[in-house]
């Protein structure tokens, strides 16, 4: 084996490819919170969400458009890192804990948005703050910038499980389904 193959084996992804899958889990997730949004685009899901029973600390409509672009982007610049690390079992966690945590995202607007089952999207949302909490303190040990690129995304997650909770509570099932 050549010192060129043996160095190519001790490292993580190359660019092109790593950054291929970063794209097409940022491309997936865009299509899925595109297709669930309550955009005008959508008036029967934006309807339903205007007229939900929402706390007062519920953000405009145009921060959520804001703030989830930023924080997915920088899990995917954390996600990037580490499939350029060479592999072993604290990457690899790290990896597939990002992975997780990108599917939930996309997975949540489903159940929130698409299946208006609020309860269900408040524990998915619980579950999602979980995984972002082990993916913080698994990356801790394999890259500190990966780690750091999902502190925001930790933070607007606790927020958002006390907001998708809030909202359940206020929002009997009869409501929630309409």
């Amino acid at each position: 084996m050549t010192q060129r193959a043996a160095s190519r084996g001790s490292t993580g992804l190359s660019p092109l490819v790593a950054g291929g899958i970063v794209v097409g889990i940022l491309g997936l997730s865009a299509l899925i919170g595109r297709r669930n949004a309550p955009a005008p685009s959508h008036p029967g899901i934006r309807t339903w969400y205007r007229h939900l029973d929402k706390p007062g600390f519920t953000p405009p409509d145009a921060v959520f458009g804001a703030v989830w672009p930023v924080l997915e982007t920088g899990m995917a610049v954390g996600g990037y890192r580490l499939l350029r690390r060479a592999p072993s079992p604290g990457r690899n966690a790290s990896i597939g804990l990002w992975l997780a945590t990108s599917a939930m995202i996309g997975g949540w607007t489903e159940i929130f948005f698409r299946e208006r089952a609020l309860a269900t999207s408040a524990l998915a949302s619980g579950a999602m703050l979980a995984t972002t909490a082990a993916y913080v303190a698994t990356t801790n040990k394999v890259d500190r910038v990966a780690q750091a690129t999902a502190i925001p995304l930790l933070g607007w997650l606790a927020f958002a499980t006390v907001l998708a909770t809030r909202v359940w509570q206020r929002n009997p099932p009869a409501v929630s389904a309409q």
